[in-house]
């Protein structure tokens, strides 16, 4: 996983928040994460699952839950 300032970080979760600082090398993690909802800031390390959405591109951002609800 790679990301720059300004890049959105998406979890697994559906939580979104923006990528403000990169303190790993060549663009890895850990990250500096500005949260979207209620605005915390936070030393980030994603989990796998965790997708990285380059500045130029609006986040998808799926509801909790709602990625397994039959159709």
């Amino acid at each position: 996983m790679r990301a720059k300032a300004g890049d959105t970080l998406v979890t697994s979760s559906g939580a979104a928040g923006l990528i403000m600082k990169v303190l790993g090398a060549d663009g890895h993690p850990p990250y500096v994460v500005k949260w979207d909802r209620g605005g915390n800031i936070a030393m980030v390390m994603p989990d796998p699952y965790a997708r990285v959405v380059p500045a130029s591109q609006p986040p998808a951002v799926t509801p909790p839950g709602s990625a397994n609800v039959p159709h």
